[in-house]
């Protein structure tokens, strides 16, 4: 059990094409946001839809293959950790926020076929 520690398993869509950049060190680190979403009934029987987004940071080979493979639209299965930090914004502001580091990422959906 202790391997479920701050374990985050999401299946989701991209809204974006990832943002990649590349670091002093030379390793690449790719930002995505990843849509969940889940339907329910309401009081009065109608089906409301309901979207999350999810921040998600990956580093390295993950973001290469990222880069390589993944653009808006496109589903994927991935496994992390939750972290939350602050950070100051360039006016001096401190600010807050919370993403899934990624270090296990599976491409859903169909293979595109070009003809």
């Amino acid at each position: 059990m202790s391997n479920l520690r701050n374990s985050v398993q999401l299946i989701g869509n991209l809204g974006k094409d990832p943002e990649i950049k590349v670091l002093e060190s030379g390793k690449k680190v790719a930002r995505l946001s990843v849509a969940t979403s889940d339907a329910f009934k309401n009081a009065h029987g109608q089906t409301v839809q309901n979207t999350q987004w999810h921040r998600v940071v990956a580093f390295g080979k993950l973001a290469e293959i990222i880069e390589q493979y993944m653009a808006k639209g496109k589903e994927l299965a991935l496994e992390g950790k939750l972290v939350h930090r602050s950070y100051e914004d360039s006016e001096g502001i401190t600010r807050y926020t919370t993403e899934i580091i990624a270090n296990e990422l599976v491409m859903l959906g169909k293979k595109q076929i070009n003809d």
